[in-house]
């Protein structure tokens, strides 16, 4: 596949919109199956600090 300028890479024969949707869904699914465990991971880290300072553990 060759083209003939930046914006004929694009458009992708006409098919651009479907493409760079079907790429930008995909990276949308890959930042959510990061930051979704990493946030998870924070939000019962900072809980279990509260219960033990709750509980007067150190």
């Amino acid at each position: 596949m060759s083209f003939t300028s930046f914006a004929e890479f694009l458009s992708m024969g006409r098919h651009g919109v479907y493409v760079w949707t079907a790429y930008g869904l995909c990276l949308l699914v890959l930042i959510v199956n990061v930051a979704g465990p990493l946030l998870a991971r924070r939000r019962y880290l900072q809980e279990e600090a509260r219960r033990l300072r709750r509980e007067g553990r150190p």
